[in-house]
């Protein structure tokens, strides 16, 4: 199953710089299939998308994100993705 997480940073931009490089090696370490994602032009978030097995293991991917883990997120949704 193919996942969209989209979210929208805090206005802490002090606090979200100094946690981004944990942030992209969390993502980039995990080599989880089909990875892909970036931030907005404007950095006020960002878009990643991947594939698991379950529902249950996106879930536990997007928790152990250092930006969910400072709470520098303001609102995030994870959504199953069908691509056509």
């Amino acid at each position: 199953m193919r996942v969209a997480y989209l979210y929208f940073m805090e206005d802490e931009p002090d606090r979200v710089r100094a946690a981004a490089p944990a942030h992209a090696a969390y993502w980039k370490g995990l080599a989880v299939p089909g990875y892909v994602g970036g931030p907005f032009a404007d950095r006020s978030g960002g878009l990643i998308t991947f594939e698991v097995d379950s529902w249950p293991q996106a879930e536990d991917l997007v928790a152990g994100d250092p930006f969910v883990r400072e709470g520098l997120l303001q609102r995030r949704w994870l959504r199953e993705w069908v691509l056509d």
